[in-house]
């Protein structure tokens, strides 16, 4: 088990890997990068227009969803209308079904 042990008004407790190593003072989130262009997407536009070069379609079945559709497949992705409500396991789905198209990379940033 690896951690930090951390003294605390009295109290010593361990807390697991508190942001990695050389990480204090940092916080972690993850960001949604297209690979081809290297380009982190900022914004469901930036999104929707690659997206759309792939063949995927909007989707206009549930309104408070954003969501796209492949015709050749039986794809769907669904997405939170408000971008900053994206989340780690929505990227990921973007990425299961865009091979090689899409990384999701941690970005580290001050507290």
């Amino acid at each position: 088990m690896s951690g930090v042990w951390v003294f605390n008004n009295g109290v010593l407790r361990l807390v697991p890997n508190p942001g990695g190593d050389s990480c204090q003072g940092l916080s972690r989130r993850k960001v949604l990068v297209h690979v081809p262009t290297n380009e982190a997407v900022s914004s469901y536009h930036v999104l929707e227009k690659i997206l759309s070069s792939f063949g995927w379609e909007r989707y206009y079945d549930d309104p408070d969803l954003l969501q796209f559709h492949k015709r050749s497949t039986v794809h769907l992705i669904s997405l939170p209308k408000d971008f900053n409500k994206l989340k780690s396991m929505h990227m990921y789905d973007i990425v299961v079904k865009n091979r090689n198209m899409f990384e999701v990379r941690d970005v580290m940033y001050l507290n």
